[in-house]
């Protein structure tokens, strides 16, 4: 039977995850992911990668948690295995604390991490200008180690990895059967969705070992959290802004943030600075459609897993079943390909 020619484009933590789900699950598909950037220089390189995200306001609850449970189960699996150090996945405990009490004082996915609880008075005594938190156990995945295991594990099962830019997706359509588009901010040109804008990220990498718990202000803005090598130590969240060079300012503003928080960060080591833009949007885009190709009476089907901001390591293995789920419904209604004459 000819195989189903099937492209991913790109390269970032939503790509390799949806490519390796699509690779490892339907044989009848041959898999080759296409993009001009690969690690380490995507966005997903210098992600934090804790595990726990905000809601999307569209999106159903159970949809979400779905995302969210199928991503954790699927690194806390590579987190308890021998896979761990090489592919940076590992257990993070801390806390999240809040200047006000939440509207929600249990988020949605309180019950999916591991011994999810409130601080006492006693421990928030600690953050004077806080007055409410929660403690919990979660995973943190390093993509800088992640991205290539992945990539190693996408070859394993038979895909292809292309480096080369695409323009638009229906440059794409004379060549594959079908298309899945994990292109991140390059949405906004790919497909021409005006909705997906860059919210610029700006970290430190810190040397400070004897910080073993990460801290993360309920506002998303100043945050640290332990990884492997050293603690990554945040951050901006800058709508529209497109620089990515690292902004001075910004790097002492962050330092004093989370100094407030931990005092003894001040005697870190700083390692280095990184800038990334997230794709932001109001909801992930995960869903299927169906696009003509000028000049031509052919139509080709893509599956769309894009626009995740600040959750894409979180909900990206959730995500990326999802995506092979609309792959499969495709699959399953067009049969295999025919021969081009």
């Amino acid at each position: 039977m000819k195989r189903v020619k099937v492209v991913v484009v790109g390269a970032g933590v939503i790509g390799f995850s949806t490519a390796v789900c699509i690779a490892e699950s339907l044989s009848l598909c041959a898999v080759t992911l296409v993009a001009d950037q690969f690690s380490p220089d995507t966005t997903s390189d210098g992600a934090a990668g804790i595990m726990f995200v905000s809601k999307y306001p569209d999106i159903d609850l159970e949809r979400q948690r779905r995302w969210f449970k199928d991503s954790f189960d699927h690194l806390l699996a590579i987190a308890q295995s021998d896979q761990a150090p090489e592919a940076g996945v590992m257990l993070s405990s801390g806390c999240q604390i809040f200047r006000e009490v939440p509207a929600e004082t249990v988020p949605f996915w309180a019950d999916l991490v591991h011994g999810f609880r409130f601080l006492t008075e006693s421990e928030l005594k600690r953050f004077p200008e806080h007055c409410f938190g929660q403690a919990f156990t979660t995973i943190k995945c390093e993509c800088s180690a992640y991205l290539p295991w992945l990539e190693k594990r996408f070859r394993r099962a038979g895909g292809k990895v292309q480096q080369s830019h695409v323009n638009h997706l229906q440059e794409l359509a004379g060549t594959y059967d079908l298309i899945v588009n994990c292109s991140g901010l390059g949405a906004r040109s790919l497909v021409g969705d005006q909705q997906v804008h860059p919210v610029r990220g700006q970290v430190l990498k810190v040397q400070a070992p004897w910080i073993n718990h990460f801290i993360r202000d309920g506002d998303g803005l100043t945050y640290f959290y332990p990884g492997v090598h050293s603690l990554t130590v945040g951050g901006t969240r800058q709508e529209g802004d497109r620089r990515l060079e690292a902004d001075p300012a910004d790097s002492e503003d962050i330092l004093r943030r989370c100094c407030l928080l931990e005092p003894s960060l001040a005697k870190g080591k700083v390692l280095g600075e990184w800038v990334g833009l997230r794709p932001g949007r109001r909801n992930p885009r995960v869903e299927r459609e169906v696009l003509g190709t000028q000049g031509s009476a052919r139509r080709v089907h893509v599956v769309h897993n894009y626009g995740h901001g600040g959750g894409g390591v979180t909900l990206a293995w959730g995500t990326a079943l999802d995506a092979l789920g609309l792959v499969k419904q495709i699959v399953n209604e067009t049969g295999p390909p025919q021969a081009r004459l």
